[in-house]
């Protein structure tokens, strides 16, 4: 089957060519041309017993690379198993306007840190509101910019514990059913956003250099006043167990995994993607090469920028403090915190209970670092 890389280096130094990248596309289009291949060099296993060798060539490690995520999303994951409580949780989605993509799109950075921003404070006021819940919550958040097309659409996934912290130090659950209505948390969050959005430094240019006029800069800031915005609240995980799970679908995506693209053939990029507008069918979707390049790279985030935060309970700030005391007031099990320094073949020999240095050849011997070519692992 066809992988990414296939296409970025058959296709991708032509497109380089034709249009004009930035130097953090570039990077994104060199790593995933690269990775693990000789060009970023590997290093040399040989079994003790039978001499059987097997050279691995290293990662480009790029957050945008579907190859180099699964390692990444693992240790992640392993890492926030420490930090969940006995209780519900809920899935709130954040959808920005499709009236805003091309303004987000220029000035990614301010845009999406104002998402974050945004949907973070609405979640949080409205649960420390006695009305809804009254307690301060936790929540961490995932940035996705893309839609199963490949479309430009920015949106927030936010997982949320089922209740917080009172005023007392107290533990409160929310209702059983849901966190707070969907009406009333889009609302909110369109206000907070657009009042964000009017204070920043935005630069237009192209298809929106208009909106440097602030006469159409305040009729388009009007017209998107008047939108319904989408904000969607799933009911509660039916155990903390299903958190994970699930958060591990969300947390170290791309734009588009190679086990979607079905063939790449005459210029011509097929991939499966689900039409949401149609019950979610699979559907096959052709693309010219250009174009396929083109919507992958406009996922391509600023160098540096966090697409994963914590807030309230969960934010770095005395987090241990307050977890630890909401796992009693919850009673929840503790569990051994995950240590990060594991190696890779530690790290899944932990997971899954396999040797990963057993020789594959004689099944007796195992496998060790023999002269490392070019870089180290």
């Amino acid at each position: 089957m066809p992988e990414l890389q296939d296409i970025f280096l058959q296709y991708g130094g032509p497109y380089q060519l034709a249009h004009g990248l930035s130097l953090e596309k570039r990077k994104v289009v060199q790593a995933i041309q690269s990775c693990r291949t000789a060009v970023l060099g590997g290093h040399v296993d040989e079994c003790d017993e039978c001499g059987f060798i097997r050279i691995s060539y290293n990662s480009c490690r790029n957050r945008h690379c579907p190859k180099c995520q699964t390692l990444t999303k693992v240790r992640w994951i392993e890492a926030r198993k420490a930090d969940l409580l006995n209780v519900g949780y809920f899935h709130v989605v954040f959808t920005l306007p499709d009236l805003l993509n091309p303004v987000a799109y220029q000035n990614p950075k301010v845009v999406y840190s104002i998402l974050f921003k945004a949907a973070a404070e609405t979640l949080s006021e409205l649960a420390s509101d006695p009305k809804y819940l009254g307690g301060q919550i936790g929540l961490t958040a995932v940035l996705h910019t893309w839609g199963q097309n490949l479309m430009h659409h920015p949106h927030l996934h936010c997982i949320v514990p089922g209740g917080g912290l009172n005023s007392y130090g107290k533990w409160v659950n929310s209702r059983k059913k849901f966190f707070i209505p969907v009406k009333v948390l889009s609302r909110k969050f369109r206000g907070k956003f657009l009042n964000y959005l009017k204070q920043a430094k935005l630069e237009f240019y192209g298809s929106i250099v208009h909106l440097h006029d602030q006469n159409q800069f305040q009729q388009w800031i009007s017209s998107l006043y008047q939108k319904e915005w989408v904000v969607y609240c799933k009911p509660p995980f039916k155990d903390p167990g299903h958190v994970v799970e699930y958060l591990g679908r969300y947390t170290h995506r791309v734009a588009i995994s190679n086990n979607r693209i079905v063939r790449v053939h005459n210029g011509m990029v097929t991939f499966k993607w689900r039409d949401y507008k149609d019950h979610n069918r699979q559907k096959l979707m052709s693309l010219t090469t250009d174009e396929f390049i083109r919507r992958f790279l406009v996922h391509v985030l600023p160098t540096g920028f966090m697409r994963i935060r914590h807030y309230g309970l969960l934010s770095p700030r005395n987090k241990s403090v307050k977890l630890a005391l909401c796992k009693k007031l919850t009673k929840t099990t503790m569990r051994e915190k995950f240590t990060a320094k594991l190696s890779t073949v530690e790290l899944f020999e932990k997971l899954t209970g396999r040797d990963f240095t057993l020789c594959p050849c004689c099944g007796i011997g195992h496998l060790t670092r023999a002269s490392p070519e070019n870089a180290t692992a």
